[in-house]
């Protein structure tokens, strides 16, 4: 029996889903040649390179795709569970990962070469793959400027023309987290409250909701990440955000000092993970310069190994300086970050 592309999006269904799948996946996982993947990231946007790594290696893979409660249903399985790689998005998650107990240390010398240390745990828990900027959308017509900081989003000059999604996002909650990492809290406080008051309204929708605002003339800055541009500027389902992107450049802040602030998608290894010698080889082959340029291509994300092919799209962005500060000093703080966003009640926005 198979889990392949299950997908448990639905919270009432959770508990029997759990129950009637131990058996089938314990079959699953003792089968040669497999390695089982548990992913936050949806089956088509890995599938390009879980074909490539089957046809370079012989192992198959098997998908369990979870909109929601990955590291719980892991932890709930235990020793017997199948799970043999985590893949997901967001540093918060690979950190919560580490910090359940579902993954183990992963001492490699080829990982270890392919991927930099500021991308990478230092016990091994977690690794990057690809990055994403979380960047400024900025009005082709309304904005001169090429350049920016974060510091400046809460300059006065910018009031009531600033969009962005909820401050508690995992996206923002990292960007929040970096800065609190590199001012400490009175100074990022400080910051965060003269952003809400250049906030246009109260943040809401996702990423593209802010390019379509920007679009619409509602504001002229947007918060957002690197690779929704390029879904957008490549959506041909969708023609109407190809207009909003159009409508937007991409300004990397702090390209001029520190760097722009980078989260990641990233890969774990299992607890208990059952064909362990399998995941290593899936590992090394997502940490290569072939994965890591078919992943980037097809997500439109940044390789993070030196020197991997980047799409075209994403070169037409422009330059991107990456803030060098280790993913693993910018978690610390997630939870102070996500406490400040209530504290000066940014979701409230700017009138508030």
């Amino acid at each position: 029996m198979s889990f392949k592309m299950l997908q448990f999006c639905k919270a009432g269904v959770a508990a029997l889903a759990l129950a009637g799948g131990l058996a089938a996946s314990q079959v699953s996982a003792m089968a040669d040649g497999v390695v089982n993947i548990y992913s936050y990231r949806q089956p088509f946007l890995i599938q390009p390179l879980l074909d490539a790594f089957t046809k370079e290696t012989g192992i198959k893979t098997e998908v369990l795709f979870l909109d929601k409660g990955l590291e719980d249903r892991i932890a709930a399985e235990g020793t017997n569970s199948p799970a043999d790689v985590i893949l997901t998005v967001d540093i918060g998650r690979l950190v919560n990962a580490k910090e359940k107990g579902v993954t183990q240390s992963v001492e490699d010398e080829t990982v270890n070469s392919e991927i930099p240390a500021e991308f990478r745990d230092p016990e091994g828990h977690w690794f990057g793959v690809t990055t994403r900027g979380r960047v400024i959308y900025a009005s082709k017509e309304r904005v001169a400027q090429d350049t920016i900081t974060y510091e400046e989003l809460a300059d006065p000059k910018w009031k009531g023309k600033i969009c962005m999604r909820s401050g508690q996002h995992n996206y923002n909650i990292a960007l929040i987290a970096s800065m609190i990492a590199h001012h400490g809290e009175e100074k990022t406080e400080e910051w965060l409250k003269g952003l809400k008051a250049n906030l246009a309204r109260k943040p809401n929708g996702n990423d593209r909701s802010q390019a379509q605002s920007i679009y619409a003339g509602e504001c002229d800055l947007g918060i957002g990440n690197t690779y929704y541009v390029g879904i957008m500027l490549n959506n041909d389902k969708e023609p109407e955000q190809k207009d909003w992107a159009n409508a937007i450049k991409v300004l990397f802040p702090n390209s001029q000092d520190r760097g722009t602030h980078v989260n990641i998608s990233g890969m774990a290894m299992a607890k208990h993970a059952p064909n362990k010698d399998n995941a290593l080889a899936l590992m090394r082959f997502l940490g290569s310069s072939e994965a890591q340029s078919i992943y980037a291509e097809t997500n439109y994300e940044y390789p993070v190994l030196p020197g991997a092919k980047v799409s075209e799209t994403v070169k037409s962005f422009g330059e991107i300086k990456p803030d060098s500060l280790p993913l693993s000093e910018i978690a610390k703080f997630r939870k102070a970050a996500s406490e400040m966003v209530d504290r000066v009640a940014l979701d409230d926005g700017p009138a508030s």
